[in-house]
């Protein structure tokens, strides 16, 4: 997928990812012809990130910028997905608000300011290796439990983005597949919800709860799709991209997307051939994941090294301009 007028860092048979500021890279893309953006941005942290990341005071002014410019470049149907990790006010043990003043901010009317999204789903990312930060509240003084889990906004311009969940079914229980088998009398359930005899139906698996769960998750993707149980650890430490990494004396990024949030997102909200974006690519494990399922991508970053390494996800050749970091491994060596 090439941008035209714009030389990309490299390509791949469905996608290419290009070096430079996104906000600026944005412009070239044509209006209403994207199909997804899903996409972890710098969070607003008490601590500055190697990847930048703005202050909570800052950062719905911030963010906006790039929002009005999604709007654009969506498609009527298509989704806005972004990660958004929360912080804590400094000094104090309380929660920051702002992930939630920014989406009170994107889905006001466009003639309040905002950018007239509406909020399709919240989904969450349960992160089990997430550190007990801040340290002063959960492990000195004891008095808050350590914070593992990112809200993920799903946005939209319509009503009625394109999705299904028939995409993202996940196994059914074993508790299911017995009730299939020996039926199921309808009944009034203590909630006063009425259980029908189609509770028994075969649908070819359970409709996902909106919690991503990739717990368990292989190195393949797509079968099966995970739940959208985000309970997935970004601390992979002998895949290929980290592997080769280390090989070849790469920093890797340091926020990393688990595989289960995009592969989630990308199998609900879109179909084969369609376009994903990812403007803050980091690892590019987006980009990875959408061309693995058919769909085509394009990917932004502004940090060189970040791209130069996001390339052993696709064994792609290396072209290091830092020779003296690491030797250049050939395509042999990467395969």
């Amino acid at each position: 997928m090439m941008i035209a007028d714009l030389t990309s860092f490299y390509s791949t048979e469905l996608g290419s990812a290009y070096l430079g500021d996104s906000l600026k890279l944005l412009d070239y893309i044509d209006d209403k012809s994207v199909d997804l953006i899903c996409t972890s941005p710098p969070f607003a942290l008490l601590r500055k990130k190697a990847y930048g990341n703005v202050h909570a005071t800052q950062y719905i002014e911030w963010f906006m910028k790039f929002a009005v410019k999604f709007a654009r470049i969506l498609k009527p149907e298509g989704s806005l997905v972004i990660d958004i990790g929360g912080t804590w006010i400094k000094g104090s043990p309380v929660r920051s608000l702002y992930h939630y003043e920014l989406l009170l901010k994107l889905c006001s009317p466009l003639d309040e300011g905002g950018c007239g999204f509406n909020l399709a789903q919240e989904l969450y990312w349960y992160n089990p290796a997430k550190l007990p930060t801040p340290a002063e509240w959960v492990t000195v003084r004891r008095i808050r439990v350590k914070d593992s889990v990112n809200t993920v906004w799903w946005l939209s311009l319509s009503e009625f983005p394109k999705a299904s969940n028939r995409n993202v079914l996940k196994p059914y229980s074993q508790a299911q597949k017995n009730l299939m088998k020996n039926g199921y009398k309808p009944k009034l359930r203590p909630s006063e919800h009425e259980i029908s005899d189609k509770f028994a139906n075969d649908n070819k698996g359970a409709i996902p709860p909106n919690l991503i769960d990739g717990a368990n998750e292989s190195d393949d993707i797509g079968d099966p799709v995970p739940v959208n149980v985000i309970s997935a650890a970004n601390t992979s430490s002998n895949d290929q991209y980290l592997r080769l990494c280390r090989k070849y004396e790469f920093k890797p990024h340091p926020a990393r997307f688990p595989k289960a949030l995009p592969e989630f997102i990308v199998g609900l909200c879109t179909d084969k051939d369609d376009l994903v974006l990812d403007p803050f690519a980091g690892s590019n494990m987006t980009g990875y994941v959408a061309e693995s399922m058919g769909r085509r991508w394009i990917a932004f970053d502004e940090v060189q090294e970040y791209l130069e390494a996001s390339r052993f996800r696709f064994s792609q050749p290396l072209e290091r301009s830092d020779e003296t970091v690491g030797a250049r491994p050939s395509q042999k060596d990467l395969l």
